[in-house]
Order: C-alpha cells, then sequence, then structure tokens
C-alpha cells in the first residue's frame, strides 16, 4: 500500500480551461487525473449531439487532452478517471483508442462504464412499477416521457474501482458522480471497505472540493483580491491517506491561492443539508470536517464521518418544455430607464395584438436591476444614467409563434422610444427549452457494465 497518493483535477466542467489538466500532469507528480464534465444539463446537449451524429455525445476535448498526456499515462503511470463518455463513451474510447495508436503508445488499457442511460428501457421500468416521479412535484415521468431527451442514473465509486482493478490506465464514464471519480483511486490503493462509511464519506468530501476545479484554488474566491496571478491558476490536487485524512495542495509555481477559506467556500458550494450529503456511495457529514492550514497553498483535511448509503439512485433526466427567445437594445441618456421600460410595453401589447401567449416574459433593466428583481428598484430616480440595456425573454409553447414575435425587435430602432442601438445577432430565433427532471430508482433496477479494451 502506498503512504499517499495524488489525485488532481483537470476539469470543473465542460468548457474549463483546456491546458490546465496537460499542467496537472506536466508541473509535478500525480497518481491520478480526474475530470469532471457532466452537469444536468450536458447530458442534454450531449444527447442533442448524438441524435444528430452517431458518433458524438461525450466530451470530443477530452480527446485532445488524452493526446497531449499520452507519454505520461504509459511511462510514468498517471491514471486518468473522466466522465467525459457522456451518453456515448464507446465513441469515446474508439477516439482515445484511435489517437493512441497513431501516436504509437501500445499497451494502454481503457475502461469504459457504462449502464446509466436509462432512456431505451424507461417503458420497462415504468412496467415494473419504477413510476420516477419528480423529487420537487410527485408527478410521474410518463407526464413528460414524449418529450425526453435523456435519462441517467448516478452511479458513484464502484464501478470505477472495479475498472482500477481490471487494470485500466484511462476510465471513461458516462453518469458517474462527480465526487465519485475522486473516492474511486483512494479505495482501490487504499483497499478501502465499501462498508467503512467515514472512509467513504472521507473520499467523497474530497472529491466534492475539487470537482470544480480551479474554484477551490482561487477561482470565484469572495476575497479574490488575495489571489495572486490568477491568468496562471493552479488546479487542486488532493494527497490522499490511507486514515482518511487528505490535503488540499496544488503544484509549486503555479498562481491561485490554497487556503482554510477558498476551501471552506468549496464545502459549501451545491450541499443542501450539510449533516447528509447524499451520494451512491455514502451520507457524508459536511458538519465533521476538520481544517487546518498547514503551511501556504497546503490545507489539511480529517475527522469525516459518514453514514450508510441510501437503496435509490438519483436519476437525472431532462425533457423538451417549450421554446425561449431572448433579444437586448441599449437605450442612452437621457431618461434611459424610461425609454427601456417604454419599449419592454410596447413589446407587449404589440405581441397582444397579434394573439402570441406567452407562458412567460420577463422584461430586465440591465444596468438597473439585471441582478436585483425589487420592482422598488425601478421607482427610483435612475435619470443621470447614460444607458440601461433592456432584456427581453419569452417562453412559449409554440416556435412559430414565438419566432414571428422575433420580427418585432428590430421594428422597435424607428417605431419606439429614441437613442436606441445594441440590436446584435441580427433577429432572434426560438430555440427549445431543457428542463429538468430529478426522480429516484430502486438500485436493484440500475447495474453499471466494465468494459476493458487494450491497444
Amino acid at each position: 500500500m502506498k503512504e499517499f497518493i495524488k489525485i488532481a483535477s483537470g476539469q470543473g466542467f465542460w468548457g474549463d480551461l483546456p491546458n490546465a489538466p496537460i499542467n496537472q500532469v506536466k508541473k509535478g507528480k500525480i497518481d491520478y487525473l480526474v475530470m469532471d464534465y457532466l452537469a444536468e444539463v450536458t447530458m442534454s446537449i450531449m444527447q442533442k449531439q448524438r441524435m444528430r451524429n452517431e458518433k458524438y455525445g461525450y466530451a470530443r476535448d477530452f480527446v485532445d487532452v488524452i493526446e497531449a498526456v499520452l507519454g505520461e499515462i504509459k511511462h510514468d503511470r498517471v491514471k486518468v478517471i473522466s466522465n467525459a463518455g457522456g451518453v456515448n463513451p464507446i465513441a469515446c474510447k474508439d477516439a482515445i483508442l484511435s489517437v493512441a495508436q497513431k501516436a504509437g503508445y501500445s499497451g494502454i488499457t481503457v475502461a469504459v462504464v457504462d449502464g446509466d442511460n436509462i432512456l431505451p428501457d424507461l417503458d420497462s421500468l415504468i412496467t415494473e412499477g419504477h413510476l420516477l416521479k419528480n423529487m420537487e412535484t410527485g408527478d410521474p415521468i410518463e407526464t413528460v416521457k414524449k418529450d425526453l431527451l435523456s435519462a441517467n442514473v448516478y452511479f458513484g465509486s464502484r464501478p470505477v474501482v472495479e475498472a482500477l482493478e481490471k487494470g485500466a490506465d484511462i476510465i471513461i464514464t458516462g453518469r458517474v458522480t462527480d465526487t465519485g471519480l475522486t473516492l474511486a483511486p483512494m479505495i482501490y490503493e487504499f483497499e478501502w471497505d465499501f462498508e467503512n462509511y467515514d472512509q467513504m464519506a472521507a473520499g467523497t468530501i474530497a472529491g466534492h472540493i475539487i470537482e470544480c476545479g480551479g474554484q477551490v484554488s482561487g477561482g470565484n474566491f469572495t476575497d479574490w483580491k488575495m489571489v495572486n496571478n490568477l491568468a496562471d491558476i493552479g488546479f487542486p490536487i488532493i494527497e490522499a491517506y490511507p486514515d482518511g485524512s487528505f490535503y488540499v495542495t496544488k503544484h509549486e509555481g503555479t498562481g491561485g491561492l490554497v487556503s482554510e477559506m477558498t476551501v471552506k467556500e468549496q464545502l459549501l458550494y451545491e450541499i443542501g443539508n450539510p449533516s447528509e450529503y447524499i451520494t451512491p456511495d455514502c451520507i457524508a457529514d459536511f458538519t465533521t470536517v476538520q481544517l487546518k492550514q498547514e503551511k501556504k497553498n497546503r490545507v489539511k483535511v480529517w475527522g469525516i464521518k459518514g453514514r450508510p448509503e441510501t437503496p435509490t439512485y438519483k436519476i437525472s433526466a431532462s425533457y423538451i418544455d417549450g421554446f425561449k427567445l431572448s433579444s437586448t437594445l441599449v437605450y442612452c441618456w437621457p431618461d434611459a430607464l424610461e425609454k427601456a421600460k417604454t419599449a419592454g410595453d410596447i413589446l407587449l401589447r404589440r405581441a397582444e395584438k397579434l394573439g402570441i401567449n406567452f407562458r412567460d416574459a420577463n422584461i430586465e433593466f440591465v444596468g438597473v436591476n439585471a441582478c436585483n428583481e425589487d420592482p422598488a428598484e425601478l421607482k427610483k430616480d435612475r435619470a443621470d444614467l447614460n444607458e440601461v440595456q433592456m432584456r427581453f425573454s419569452v417562453h412559449g409553447d409554440s416556435k412559430e409563434d414565438l419566432d414571428r414575435f422575433g420580427k418585432e425587435i428590430a421594428p422597435l430602432i424607428l417605431t419606439g422610444p429614441s437613442g436606441v442601438t445594441g440590436f446584435a445577432g441580427g433577429r432572434p430565433k426560438a430555440s427549445e427549452v431543457v428542463a429538468y427532471w430529478p426522480a429516484l430508482l430502486d438500485k436493484n433496477a440500475a447495474v453499471p457494465k466494465v468494459h476493458l479494451y487494450r491497444l
């Protein structure tokens, strides 16, 4: 058993800094590179891409990262774990093997974890009594079934551990939890028992701390003026020990900041009840976390407690929920706010005259209340404002109606208040609204699968 392992975060979301994971591998010694690409909406985007091209549906820039670090994977034995597979991990695997073969790197083993996509099995699951009720409304998923784009199970660390046990160098998953990507190598390397819930919780919280990449090493930090050299921010690294304690750090010589406060801010990110952070692997108790700044850019974390996991998996589903259309116009001094408010009223009246109905219509005044929707703000004297951007957004069931309404925006330039500009991007077009459907599914109804491929 190793004394400790280093697990480096290389991606906080699909579209994060392209060079961050490469720097994590090349700027210092690490054992694992973990990369999180999947937000809830990302699965639906990938599903749309796969519907247009059967070879798509995964984070294609992940392949560029692997190509750049193949030497380290082969010779330094750095292992890569990522949910970049999205809704098409097999196609992602094919792309990885192709670039490895072209580069002449033989002997690399790629594992695919799938089974999370339950969209093809939805009819049989419903027949078996799994209603997949919306966790907020209680409605059964059948009410939106015809409009579903994706439906995926949040698997935990177990199939990733299985892939490591089978000798995988690169592990590509579908919808595996962000935290499970980091927990899995700790279980594997330290031979942890899945039923030791304090250890499961420790690895889970370690994963939570680095799942958003640079957000824990100084990015998006409240006291941002304390952070040096954000231009060259170093992404976080977990230095983990067999007893469940770990350190949050980053490579020497990189920008950013790892402090008690950056770690505490990340700990509070998306946790709900801090004493019941529910994952497929355990329930982690964030109220037991102990922190100590050991030295510059090095924070010790220990004392974490956990409880047994729940009998259900979370399901993340998405569906088409009508259409949206947005556009903006900018009005200048004098009376910029009054002009912008009048323009919004004109649009609503013209829509009514056309017989166009919206589910929702929202008018924001950027420069006044875009971040504060208190109507009282609009009643204040704002005559001195140099400019106000009127942002008009609508949501409806008819794409045709919204597209017709979109033809009403530009005419306001010559048929509305004066001093207007900023009509950017041409005539707006309606686009689909992707809505989120959270549900629970009995764990015995979904089984992850691990496939191994050796070059």
